[in-house]
């Protein structure tokens, strides 16, 4: 591996382990050549750009959060990314720490020197921000219309037994939470949550 005071990070990434990284490292790294960055330090990663484990990922993002990074460079956008809204996060801590992302084959990047790929930039993070709009609009539409179907959403309750038992229990440990959960092997939680319906505490105790 290169040395870890190298300014320049090359990130390369294909779906399967039987797939090989070779095209994009040789275009990516004759593009670091043509400019003097050598030598970049080269991380790979063998993952679907959906999986969340993606160690060389995680070991870029360290090194650009421990200082010292000048520029992230891949082959195409979607290498880096799992979601537009992950890549996203992803551009925005590279801006936030100046570390410019450069991708060779799209002729982007995000350097201040470059008012082109700051322009991608926002248009990138725009996009990002109406994914994030429509998904949790369409959440709300979706728990509105099981509304309308009468599901009920959040927790099921109790069983009007073990209701009983907790409030029986309660009154005779003097209504501490811990306690009673412990007899009865439930969930303090639980036994919080029947009290406070009940209107015997107003903040629930843990002793």
């Amino acid at each position: 591996m290169n040395d870890t005071k190298n300014t320049t990070i090359v990130y390369l990434r294909v779906s399967t382990a039987e797939q090989d990284t070779d095209s994009q490292e040789h275009q990516v790294l004759e593009y670091c050549r043509n400019r003097g960055w050598q030598p970049p330090l080269i991380l790979r990663d063998a993952a679907s750009g959906a999986s969340a484990s993606r160690p060389g990922l995680e070991q870029l993002l360290a090194r650009v959060r421990g200082g010292g990074v000048h520029q992230v460079v891949t082959y195409k956008l979607d290498r880096l990314g799992r979601s537009l809204t992950h890549l996203a996060i992803i551009v925005g801590e590279l801006q936030m720490r100046n570390v410019a992302l450069i991708c060779t084959s799209q002729g982007i990047d995000t350097s201040k020197q470059n008012p082109v790929g700051q322009l991608q930039l926002g248009v990138l993070m725009a996009v990002a921000e109406f994914e994030r709009a429509l998904i949790k609009e369409r959440t709300l539409a979706g728990l509105e219309v099981a509304r309308k179907r009468g599901k009920r959403l959040g927790r099921p309750p109790l069983d009007p037994k073990i209701v009983s038992s907790i409030l029986e229990t309660a009154a005779r440990l003097g209504h501490h939470v811990r306690a009673t959960a412990r007899e009865l092997h439930a969930s303090p939680s639980s036994v919080c949550r029947v009290l406070a319906r009940a209107s015997q505490v107003t903040v629930c105790p843990l002793g």
